[in-house]
């Protein structure tokens, strides 16, 4: 059998480059760029410290850190030792963290100096502002370790809403093949230059800097998304490449003035996931950069996490709201659904995941014959084009009708005064729950509630328009830049509970 390729090498065809690899912003007074032939040398030095101190083969590593260059060092480095990194998310509790890093089994754990972080006993801390990360990253290179079938490459955790965050196995052959894939489907190149502003412990992030820098092309790296901050950097490097969640781009959009004063010309791809954009965005963004495809993702970590191309393979024209055509070896059936072309997603490809760390039982509940059970809901067209409808877990009954939530938050995104919507329940006395909207309106719309209300009952079922609408200036994100749906739905419970209708 054909051993794979390290994971942590993703980027060696490119190692002999002095073309930039890596720009990092985590000083934004004081950028740091690394070739791609420096990024490879200092990660053949990180696998070299990591082997001297007596780990390999399946030995965890976690991560703990905003985005920054190290942190990449760690991850590519810990990879060619033969070593697991864990993307462990900052924004958690103390408590949860803790628990991520002892469930992993992790021997050492990076972090940044500032962060505040006592690890489980037995668990070597290593910061990235001291003596000992610069200790245990100035080694003289030493080659990659060759994977065996299987080896896992990686172990990100989910982000825990539905409970204990899980660790997901991710193999060296499989993510190798996804790469290879998203290189190909992306039309990724040399000159691309891509904005990473999402964390690094996140599917989205991790994804974009593995396959920018397997074409040879540079990242651009923000410890933190800041709008402005991401304004000027397409200006002052010439970004091609823009990713970010429909929340994001919405900030971005608001700064009109410094849009206009900027050079968008090299723009030519935005990438969005983790939740559903709007026409009324779409719109925004067309017209902002012009010359820039638009691109809608869905993906789930144990997937892959990617699992549609943006390319029809017959040429076709993509519909704007889709998100995308099923990857060249990706197999997709639509399960449970009203017919064959809506339900819910099984997947099954290389990229899958091998099962979650320690976790038999929920492995079993989602994983059987090599197909993954998402959860989450989608639709085909005739063309074979795919459709995000909503997850199952966030469906509700409303006196006996089932309410998903994608669907509603479609139909008042429709509106052309809307720019994004989030429908979640709300308790009530009568129906057990009803649907509760929060909206970011268009600047200088002049929108209120009863307008809301009469489109909803315009142009979808009764049972399903919002009982009561709320305005915000920007929805709020969770840890993994997703719409943060829990605190949401918080502010809506505590409403019900102050109006008297929640019983």
């Amino acid at each position: 059998m054909t051993r794979p390729r390290n994971l942590g090498c993703v980027f060696a065809a490119h190692a002999g480059s002095d073309r930039p690899a890596v720009i990092d912003l985590f000083d934004p007074d004081r950028p740091r760029t690394l070739s791609h032939r420096e990024l490879d040398r200092a990660c053949g030095a990180m696998a070299a410290g990591l082997a001297a101190r007596g780990l390999g083969r399946g030995d965890r590593v976690a991560i703990c850190a905003l985005n920054r260059l190290e942190y990449l060092v760690a991850l590519f480095g810990a990879m060619r030792a033969g070593c697991v990194p864990v993307m462990v998310n900052i924004k958690l509790p103390a408590e949860t963290i803790r628990f991520i890093v002892a469930d992993s089994g992790a021997q050492i754990v990076f972090a940044d100096g500032d962060f505040a972080f006592d690890p489980p006993d037995g668990v070597a801390p290593v910061s990235f502002d001291d003596a000992g990360w610069r200790a245990f990253a100035t080694p003289d290179p030493v080659p990659a370790a060759v994977p065996e079938p299987g080896d896992i490459a990686e172990q990100p955790y989910t982000s825990g809403s539905t409970g204990r965050p899980k660790g997901v196995l991710l193999d060296h052959a499989g993510q190798c093949w996804m790469i290879d894939r998203l290189v190909e489907t992306r039309a990724l190149r040399p000159d691309d230059a891509s904005v990473i502003s999402a964390p690094l412990y996140h599917k989205n992030a991790l994804l974009a800097v593995k396959s920018a820098l397997a074409a040879g092309g540079a990242i651009v790296l923000f410890a933190r998304f800041d709008a402005r901050r991401y304004i000027r950097a397409i200006g002052q490097y010439g970004l091609t490449m823009l990713t970010g969640v429909p929340t994001m781009y919405a900030l971005i959009l608001q700064e009109a003035e410094l849009l206009r004063e900027t050079d968008l010309s090299s723009v030519r791809a935005c990438s969005m996931g983790s939740a559903p954009a709007s026409d009324n965005l779409l719109d925004s963004l067309a017209a902002t950069f012009p010359d820039a495809a638009l691109n809608l993702n869905y993906g789930i970590t144990e997937g892959g996490p990617i699992l549609f191309s943006w390319k029809h393979p017959d040429g076709l024209a993509r519909p704007r709201m889709t998100v995308g055509y099923p990857i060249d070896g990706v197999e997709i059936r639509l399960v449970g659904g009203p017919d064959a072309d809506s339900g819910t997603l099984h997947v099954r490809s290389p990229g899958v995941m091998a099962g979650y760390h320690n976790l038999p039982d929920d492995t079993a509940r989602v994983l059987a014959d090599g197909w993954l059970d998402t959860g989450d809901v989608l639709s085909r067209d005739a063309d074979g084009w795919y459709y995000f409808v909503g997850r199952v877990d966030d469906m509700f009954v409303t006196a006996g009708e089932n309410i998903y939530p994608g669907a509603v938050e479609a139909m008042l995104e429709r509106h052309p005064d809307i720019m994004q919507a989030v429908v979640v329940p709300a308790p009530n006395a009568l129906k057990a729950h009803v649907p509760v909207a929060f909206v970011v309106a268009r600047a200088g719309a002049g929108m209120d509630e009863d307008a809301v209300k009469r489109h909803a009952l315009a142009n979808g079922p009764a049972y399903a328009h919002p009982r009561r609408v709320f305005f915000v200036d920007a929805l709020p994100l969770s840890g993994t830049n997703k719409i943060d749906r829990r605190a949401l739905q918080g502010r809506a419970a505590a409403q019900a509970r102050e109006s008297g209708t929640a019983g």
